[in-house]
């Protein structure tokens, strides 16, 4: 079994109509749900709202934790500091890691990257999501092109570290293309940032990004041989 903790701010879906509309359930829920459809993960969720100060995530949590999927947009300052580098160690000492979204600019992926992770936003619009490492392990059972009819659209200059392996790069109607999917190894641990899922949109409900997504919990797990 693989444990995994599904992280999320709990916060615009709890307050936006329009949020609420797209995920009834709360987005981590949603995101939890269909990777609970698969017997070999052992899921559960955290938000920011269980506990100001731990925000769920204890030493306890970890050690029970091979894999954290983070979802966070407008409350990353209300991470404590002392969580962030709990999650920071988590990776460097051999665990799972994935930022989605507008989770570039949470805490722990800040650390571990070690630059701003900043970027541009430009709007909404079709996805086309590009393979560019066929035969790794987060494609598998992927097509290697897949689009979403509508998203945020994230463009360069993504000010990360060069991926050590550039899985995906997203392409826009306007000519502009975004490095979406970004695999690094940190310490003994393993980071993947995959970009769709705003809010508003049902992207967590697309097959194909469900199957990224539980690729990436494989991938990320670590070896317990």
């Amino acid at each position: 079994m693989i444990n995994v903790l599904v992280w999320c701010e709990h916060e615009q879906d709890r307050l936006q109509d329009d949020v609420k509309a797209a995920y009834p359930e709360y987005m981590h829920n949603a995101i939890a749900n269909f990777l609970k459809e698969d017997p070999n993960l052992n899921v559960r969720t955290a938000t920011l709202q269980d506990d100001p100060e731990t925000c769920g995530i204890t030493d306890e949590v970890l050690a029970d934790t091979d894999v954290i999927l983070w979802w966070g947009h407008i409350k990353h300052n209300a991470v404590p500091d002392a969580v962030a580098e709990k999650v920071q160690k988590f990776v460097l000492n051999g665990g799972g890691f994935i930022p989605l979204h507008s989770a570039h600019f949470c805490k722990p992926f800040i650390r571990l990257m070690g630059t701003t992770c900043g970027l541009r936003v430009d709007g909404f619009g079709k996805h086309v999501i590009n393979c560019v490492r066929p035969g790794h392990p987060i494609t598998k059972g992927v097509p290697e092109e897949f689009s979403l009819p509508v998203e945020e659209r994230f463009i360069e200059f993504y000010d990360v570290p060069q991926p050590d392996e550039l899985i995906y790069v997203t392409g826009y109607e306007t000519g502009r293309l975004f490095r979406s999917g970004c695999a690094y190894f940190r310490g003994r641990g393993k980071v993947f940032y995959f970009q769709p899922g705003h809010e508003t949109n049902p992207t967590y409900r697309d097959k194909n990004v469900q199957t990224v997504i539980r690729n990436a919990v494989y991938w990320a797990a670590p070896n317990k041989d």
